[in-house]
């Protein structure tokens, strides 16, 4: 199968077990839900995205595509292939809708991922090609795919070249170059100089600071999160619903929308129709957002060290950008 992905170009796909599982429902569900949520909150919302190129597949297919660039067992590329599958509509927003969730972490597709795996049919398509189910659930048979910050790992590496190339941030071209600066060894990514790695630091705190924890991002997380809980509470939707897509959900939810005022006033806000500022002396509603910061490895002539140990500015980066960010939403009347 020939595929182009927006960071990776035109690849090809050929392996029996990856094809089964990319066209399962499960990964084919995807597609439809997408990276971040509503786009009325994208730092860019006029940005033009091909076809999935900001959604949960495209991401799990490039977590793959990375792993297998860079010769990782193939179990590995199967446990990046699906490590996505067990996310909601409208991906993160859902940690601040459910109890499961948590704002500060957004753990809540990682708390559900085992059973939602267990309940689909990737076990039957990983039985018929003799893999063992338990050992791709098992994140940690797999270093390369998956690592607590502030390490780099290939969900991480993969989302946030694909977030800098969409949003045009870096160059097609850019990506590639940082990508053929990037080696690893004994299950670690490493960089070949200390340069590489500290533009990669950089531009990942940047899309930090602009996407992932900006204010756009803690707004639209909150008033995502705060009109799907109204419509759980309501029993406008069950938690299962959540398991469609983003575009089902919000179908389901509309037929409420001229019934209810409460929630039409929830679903201005989510669609960013009501203005907004962050004034923590007068505030309608308060939110956590998760903060992510990486301090990659480098190779230094026969030593592996971190930009942190060489750049000491970024030691104290690191402290200020491991916390979750708070924010204090005013809306306009």
């Amino acid at each position: 199968m020939k595929y182009y992905d927006r960071v990776y170009g035109e690849v090809e796909i050929s392996e029996p077990v990856v094809l089964e599982i990319i066209n399962s429902q499960t990964l084919q569900r995807l597609k439809e839900i997408d990276q971040a949520g509503p786009r009325a909150f994208w730092v860019n919302p006029n940005v033009e995205t091909n076809e999935y190129d900001h959604s949960r597949f495209a991401h799990s297919v490039g977590v793959y595509l990375l792993l297998k660039k860079y010769n990782a067992p193939l179990e590995e590329q199967i446990a990046g292939l699906i490590h996505d599958v067990s996310h909601s509509a409208f991906s993160h927003c859902a940690d601040y809708a459910l109890s499961s969730g948590s704002e500060k972490e957004h753990t809540h597709q990682d708390n559900v991922f085992d059973t939602f795996v267990r309940k689909s049919e990737i076990p039957s398509i990983l039985k018929k090609y003799n893999i063992d189910l338990k050992y791709i659930l098992n994140e940690k048979n797999f270093p390369l795919e998956e690592k607590n910050l502030p390490d780099l790992c290939a969900d991480r590496i993969d989302y946030s070249l694909r977030t800098a190339v969409i949003f045009g941030v870096i160059s097609f071209d850019e990506a590639n170059s940082l990508l053929a600066n990037l080696t690893t060894e004994s299950n670690n990514w490493v960089f070949k100089d200390f340069g590489s790695a500290k533009k990669y630091a950089e531009l990942f705190r940047k899309l930090n600071n602009d996407y992932y924890s900006g204010l756009l991002s803690a707004t639209m997380f909150r008033t995502t999160g705060d009109y799907l809980k109204y419509a759980l509470k309501q029993k406008y939707i069950i938690e299962e619903d959540l398991y469609t897509t983003d575009d089902v959900v919000l179908s389901i939810i509309a037929k409420q929308l001229d019934k209810d005022e409460k929630l039409k006033s929830l679903f201005d806000r989510m669609e960013n129709k009501i203005k907004f500022e962050n004034n923590p002396n007068d505030f309608d509603a308060s939110v956590f957002c998760k903060s992510r910061v990486v301090d990659p490895l480098f190779k230094q002539g026969e030593e592996i060290k971190r930009v942190s140990e060489v750049d000491e500015s970024w030691a104290e980066i690191l402290k200020n950008e491991s916390v979750p960010k708070e924010y204090f939403i005013k809306f306009e009347k």
